[in-house]
């Protein structure tokens, strides 16, 4: 009986088309052993479960509960689920999906987000299985969306407002009116006064000077000009804007002021009565300023008069952008500035500055003893770039080398090229020096040869007259330098372009559309700072599309602003991305305000959040009117700040020429004709953002660096093990609908289904005897899979997914690397620790890398005699499947092989096939890797 082992014995299949599969292992031995008694697993299952009517009324109500979940998840499928194993592969598949992320998680060190609610999948879990009233499992008709996955509250909400053009409901504006220049906002009604100037104001002072202002008072409002000093005839040239709706007064008042150190002295005042101002309504003319005599308190006249212009408008006057609001303003006229006036900033038209350094003659080095190494150092305002260094004996040099820079117009720096002899590190010497003005510099719209020029070196040092008597001759240098329009200059992140035009305005086509925005109002806002103790927020917010930046009013001390402000862009790609970012203004100067709430320092504009809308998501003519949650992330996680509220609309002004789109380069063709490396596109975008925010920030008011940074995601780049996550778990779901036609696949040669297996093979024969009919049968089948699915059509733009941008559930250390500053901050327990997680993960991806290059190296050296004996082989199958499909009909080793890959488990062994083994053994070139 010791010796006894056990065996395995195959199970016998009554038939060839039965299921069954496995072995059955015995231990067979004979013995006279006493003491081995036969087993009784009846008596045992009694024991454990009481007596046998019990165990039966066990069993027995076991498998009504099982019955009863099935049945009650059969009945919670969609009308289009029709078997119970496709509900069971999915929820499955489900399964597999969740286990494979946890192991990712767990393998770098990190904690997955929470795990999806996947329907049915209560009867499988673990806990009591003899619940009486199990919850009512939820439908799964969008289990898989984005939106599914979101957050309730990270959702979009779509609204109903009552916009100028009417009331907007599904997207269609219902109004018996004609909609008028700012249909997409409420129209709102601003009491404007504009103060120009003043003269023959008399002196108040006992200098017999004057320090005049300007300060209406309409009810509770109080808003002031900028002071003149020492000035009689003062032109100040502002206008104020005050909200109709919240006006509780009748009269507005209009004072002149002496500013003085203790009191300010009363000059005068106008007063205008609210009813008999006029109405202006665009395109009607700009109302003409007024002389009018000032009085004073009692009504009598006065010496001195001031010009102005009252009248009454909406959003579309040419004066709302620059006026002051009185909305916008607190009661504290000390922190008015220009900091909280709306402004649209046209962008910078940015170049690319092609220079080709050929060679250079006559360049003589300073020490005759030693043999120069002589480079060229090209620069352009912040930008350097150096050539190599090259070594003559001759004083002649060459380099033949191509580099690109960017430049803005106008052209304010030159460019400036040195020739410079490298002594050791840190210490070159110039050798001569050329400035060339990139105004005088020809521009080229496509790959047309621009002659190289030759240009005089000018000295910057000091030579003695025995050295002017041995080089008599002044150095040269062979350039070619152009301007390239063909190219788009790259400032914004690829994914999100808003603009693909080169930069020549001489190619561009013909606009496709108009895109409509109307900013309405933020609900929820955080506070972001506090003032007088309480929390504050200054919002504005800024849109970025095209060439076109447009930056709202900043409304101060409100956390639910009302901007109400409409813009609009011309559209020549849909292909392209509108974007919206919110911001808390810091540069009102007020002292009461302290820093921001999370302790950053409140000289910088805090970030509120983004919206990014992609064009061609979005249907023609239809109105978008939804509350777009403002998502941030930050070292704590996720966190909502807000919802803001857009109404967008994109018409199409030519459907041919928006058709034709489609059929276009993305970007223009010289991007193709002469690519750019990745490394110079990086290089030379991190160059155009730094140009686009220092021309940006010298506007009034500036638009600053943390702003333009934010909306062109120039940080993109830098590391995140967040977005490595997502990116990885995107490329999973891309590939899943393959790998899952790759397992219906299998199934289907495993004979998992003998119906759907035998479809198969007559869908095979008839696609193999009428080839003609598979292509029209993929497209067939694509079109009606694409019909069934508009039903199913997105009716909102895609907006930010926390659960797809896997923030949600990133690990706090994972969050505190990704805002780590570059280099980092962080002290070095933190930093290696971090550095060995990324080894870990490169690793992994270093392996699979290798082994895919693995399989490509094997396939190379099939003809390549590396393993003689393997190419042999191979070559002899070559010779016989050439022969043999030569005289064999295609058709007929079609139905073949379809036969064979498809054949009944029966014929089939749990070994690999002989051209597997085959390719396995071909050797690769990670025999010559160190």
């Amino acid at each position: 009986m010791q010796d006894a082992t056990v065996l395995h014995y195959p199970l016998e299949k009554r038939g060839i088309f039965s299921r069954v599969r496995g072995e059955l292992g015995l231990k067979v031995f004979l013995t006279d052993d006493p003491t081995v008694r036969i087993s009784n697993p009846i008596a045992e299952f009694d024991n454990m479960m009481g007596t046998p009517s019990e165990a039966s009324n066990a069993i027995r109500e076991n498998q009504q509960y099982t019955t009863n979940n099935q049945a009650r998840n059969f009945q919670h499928l969609p009308r289009n689920n029709q078997t119970m194993p496709q509900q069971y592969q999915q929820q499955m598949n489900q399964t597999q999906q969740t286990q494979q992320q946890q192991q990712y998680y767990t393998s770098i060190g990190s904690m997955p987000p929470p795990p999806l609610e996947v329907p049915g999948r209560n009867m499988y879990a673990t806990g009591d299985m003899r619940q009486e009233n199990p919850q009512p499992q939820p439908r799964i008709v969008r289990m898989f969306s984005s939106s599914s996955q979101q957050p309730i509250d990270h959702q979009l909400k779509e609204t109903s407002p009552s916009l100028g053009g009417g009331r907007v409901v599904g997207g269609r504006v219902i109004s018996n009116k004609k909609p008028g220049t700012y249909d997409l906002v409420e129209q709102m009604q601003y009491l404007f006064i504009q103060v120009v100037k003043a003269r023959d104001l008399p002196n108040m002072d006992l200098t017999g000077s004057l320090d005049p202002y300007a300060e209406i008072r309409l009810g509770n409002y109080r808003m002031r000009t900028r002071t003149f000093n020492k000035n009689s005839r003062p032109e100040w040239d502002e206008v104020f804007a005050f909200p109709k709706e919240t006006v509780q007064a009748s009269m507005v008042e209009v004072f002149v002021k002496d500013k003085d150190l203790l009191v300010d002295d009363f000059v005068g005042l106008v007063r205008f009565d609210l009813n008999e101002i006029p109405t202006r309504v665009p395109p009607d003319s700009p109302l003409a300023p007024e002389w009018y005599r000032l009085q004073s308190k009692d009504g009598d006249r006065t010496k001195g008069e001031i010009m102005l212009a009252v009248w009454i408008g909406t959003q579309a006057d040419e004066a709302f952008p620059s006026a002051y609001h009185a909305d916008s303003v607190p009661l504290d006229p000390s922190i008015a500035s220009t900091h909280i006036r709306g402004k649209i900033y046209p962008a910078p038209r940015l170049w690319y500055v092609r220079v080709a350094v050929i060679e250079a003659q006559d360049v003589f080095a300073h020490e005759r003893t030693r043999l120069p190494e002589v480079f060229v150092r090209i620069r352009l305002g912040h930008q350097m770039i150096r050539t190599k260094g090259v070594q003559s004996r001759n004083a002649n040099f060459q380099w033949n080398e191509e580099h690109m820079l960017v430049a803005a117009e106008p052209f304010e720096d030159a460019l400036i090229i040195t020739t410079e002899d490298r002594h050791g590190a840190n210490k070159d010497e110039v050798l001569g020096e050329i400035s060339i003005n990139l105004s005088q510099v020809p521009k080229r719209g496509d790959s047309r040869l621009v002659r190289p020029q030759w240009f005089s070196l000018r000295r910057n040092v000091l030579v003695d007259l025995e050295q002017l008597k041995e080089d008599p001759h002044s150095s040269k240098i062979h350039l070619m330098v152009v301007l390239d329009g063909g190219y788009h200059v790259l400032d914004e992140s690829t994914q999100y372009s808003s603009d693909l035009r080169p930069t020549m305005k001489q190619l561009w086509k013909n606009p496709v559309g108009v895109l409509e925005l109307g900013i309405l109002n933020i609900d929820g806002l955080h506070p972001m700072k506090t003032r007088d103790g309480h929390g504050v927020c200054d919002a504005y917010c800024v849109a970025k599309y095209s060439q076109k930046w447009v930056r709202t009013r900043t409304m101060v001390n409100s956390l639910a602003p009302r901007f109400h402000e409409q813009y609009t862009w011309e559209v020549y790609d849909h292909a392209t991305v509108l974007t919206i970012g919110v911001f808390d203004n810091c540069q009102l100067g007020d002292e009461r305000s302290t820093a921001h709430l999370d302790g950053n320092s409140h000289q910088r504009d805090h970030v509120i959040g983004k919206v990014r809308i992609r064009l061609s998501t979005l249907e023609a003519g239809r109105v978008y009117t939804h509350n777009y949650p403002l998502l941030v992330l930050q070292g704590s996680g996720v966190k909502k700040m807000g919802e803001l509220h857009l109404a967008i609309r994109f018409t199409v002004t030519s459907l041919f020429n928006s058709l034709y789109v489609y059929t276009r380069p993305l970007l223009p063709k010289m991007h193709y004709i002469q690519p750019l490396s990745m490394q110079q596109q990086e290089y030379l975008r991190h160059q155009a953002v730094t140009i686009v925010a220092t021309r940006l920030s010298r506007a009034e008011p500036p638009l600053r660096r943390e702003v333009v940074d934010y909306m062109l995601d120039a940080h993109a780049h830098l590391f995140s093990m967040r977005r490595s996550k997502a990116n990885f778990f995107r490329l999973m779901s891309v590939l899943s609908g393959p790998l899952a036609v790759g397992r219906w696949l299998s199934e289907v040669c495993a004979w998992k289904n003998p119906v759907t297996t035998v479809l198969v093979h007559v869908l095979h024969i008839m696609l193999v005897c009428y080839p003609e009919l598979i292509l029209p049968t993929i497209f067939l089948y694509m079109f009606l899979i694409g019909l069934w699915n508009y039903r199913y059509r997105p009716r909102y733009p895609p907006h930010m997914n926390t659960r797809l941008s896997h923030a949600d559930g990133a690990h706090p250390d994972e969050l505190d690397e990704e805002f780590d500053t570059f280099p980092t901050s962080r002290g070095m327990e933190l930093v290696r620790m971090r550095y060995d997680r990324l080894r870990s993960v490169a690793g992994r991806v270093q392996t699979v890398v290798g082994d895919v290059a693995t399989q490509g190296e094997r396939i190379q050296s099939l003809l390549s005699w590396r393993d003689p004996r393997a190419t042999a082989v191979f070559l002899l199958f070559c010779i016989i499947a050439a022969i043999i499909l030569y005289v064999t009909p295609t058709q007929v080793l079609a139905v073949l092989l379809g036969f064979y890959l498809m054949r009944h488990p029966r014929f089939r062994r749990k070994l690999p096939s002989a051209p597997a083994n085959f390719f396995r053994r071909l050797p690769a070139k990670t025999d010559s890797l160190l």
